[in-house]
């Protein structure tokens, strides 16, 4: 049995929608008080409604820091403190190398790699002052491991995240701040409910537990690092994708026992 996190603050930036979302809904399940981050404050509000009085709404875009400050301090005006962060706020735009810019590489890495640093920062120092916090990004397979035609910028900004996290394990362990870090790989979310059933059929034959994960796999990955329990582990990943990165080959699938 887990020790109860009821009370406690969690912030969910990229809440809205999609892994965030779950991870919110998650964290409300668990009686945690949840500060629902999303750039659309309408949004928001949709998933803290979802939760119940223990979540409210926030506007906040991750790739600036003031906003990224402001958010620090509505659940500091809200709860009383910080004592998690859910590190999730990313876009994936696709765009290949013959035609990606400066521009669409700048997007991606500010939001999802600086956006990760920015919202970092703007915690640590309610958790440097409570001396304990729990920090949770939220990576991919992409990147790390994987590569996917079009998403060398998304690629690049999931793989800094485990550098940044790694560093940052190591310089806030004498707080007793943890940094760890969810890496997915197909996940069930609204963005997949329109390519049609034939499109999920093949994602699904790739991975050997053969079905695509839920948001709920990845947000009780985000819970255990946050929990009492994870209290000794940093600076570590959990890969959360049903087996997808094992088979050498498509013939190593073909080959499964019955």
């Amino acid at each position: 049995m887990f020790t109860s996190l009821a009370g406690k603050t969690v912030i969910v930036t990229g809440a809205s929608k999609g892994i965030g979302r779950g991870i919110a809904r998650r964290f409300g399940l668990a009686e945690l008080n949840v500060l629902v981050v999303s750039r659309h404050i309408n949004e928001a509000k949709k998933v803290a409604d979802e939760i119940g009085r223990n979540a409210s709404a926030f506007a906040a875009d991750v790739s600036e820091a003031d906003s990224c400050k402001a958010m620090a301090d509505a659940a500091l005006e809200r709860y009383g403190g910080i004592d998690i962060l859910c590190a999730n706020a990313g876009i994936f735009p696709a765009a290949k190398l013959s035609t990606m810019t400066a521009a669409d590489f700048d997007q991606v890495i500010g939001v999802n790699l600086k956006g990760t640093f920015l919202s970092v920062s703007a915690v640590l120092p309610a958790m440097k002052a409570k001396k304990k916090g729990r920090i949770v990004i939220t990576s991919s397979i992409t990147g790390p491991i994987t590569g996917y035609p079009g998403w060398s910028h998304y690629g690049a900004s999931k793989a800094g995240q485990l550098g940044f996290m790694r560093t940052a394990a190591v310089e806030l362990a004498p707080f007793n701040i943890t940094v760890n870090a969810v890496m997915p790989g197909n996940i069930f979310t609204e963005g997949l409910e329109g390519l049609g059933q034939d499109y999920l059929t093949s994602m699904a034959a790739c991975i050997p537990m053969k079905r695509l994960g839920t948001v709920e796999d990845i947000a009780n990955a985000a819970l255990y690092f946050a929990s009492e329990e994870a209290a000794y582990v940093t600076g570590q990943t959990i890969v959360v994708d049903g087996g997808q990165v094992l088979p050498e080959s498509p013939a190593a699938l073909e080959q499964m026992g019955d």
